[in-house]
């Protein structure tokens, strides 16, 4: 079996190619760290701003304990042809009740399963970004996205 030519593309290009990516993927896998040990789960995001990620969760949920205790996290979102973007960056709590309440108007999963946006096991995170990195599959090297974009 031949070994794959990975693709050439043009650095330019890699801030639109990664942002389809994150646009296309609908549950990227989310890593967080428990104690010494990595965990990691598929997440449905309910809100993007470029490479700013919203994710909804409980407060119960093992994951808020993880993020609490080290806010430090990682998305990875794979699509169908094996490219990936990575997002390494910091999960915090959102608090703005103005963006709290134009998620919750846009998902209808959140109304659904909670019932108002008052329910207190709700809790939403921003993962601001610190490093975005895209690579092609086959490529078996990254290019750095630029983060102001």
């Amino acid at each position: 079996m031949a070994k794959p030519k990975p693709q050439q593309i043009n650095p330019d290009q890699v801030p639109e190619m990664a942002a389809a990516i994150v646009k296309k993927v609908k549950f990227p896998m989310l890593a967080t760290i428990d104690g010494k040990q990595p965990r990691v789960r598929p997440v449905s995001p309910v809100g993007t701003d470029g490479f700013i990620i919203y994710i909804a969760n409980l407060k119960s949920y093992g994951k808020t304990a993880e993020i609490e205790a080290n806010p430090n996290v990682e998305l990875c979102y794979l699509d169908q042809e094996h490219n990936q973007v990575r997002i390494e960056g910091i999960a915090e709590v959102v608090t703005d009740r103005d963006l709290l309440q134009e998620i919750w108007d846009s998902n209808n999963l959140l109304k659904n399963y909670l019932g108002s946006i008052d329910n207190p096991e709700l809790i939403v995170y921003r993962i601001k970004p610190l490093r975005v990195r895209f690579m092609l599959e086959w490529a078996l090297s990254y290019h750095e996205v630029p983060l102001g974009m």
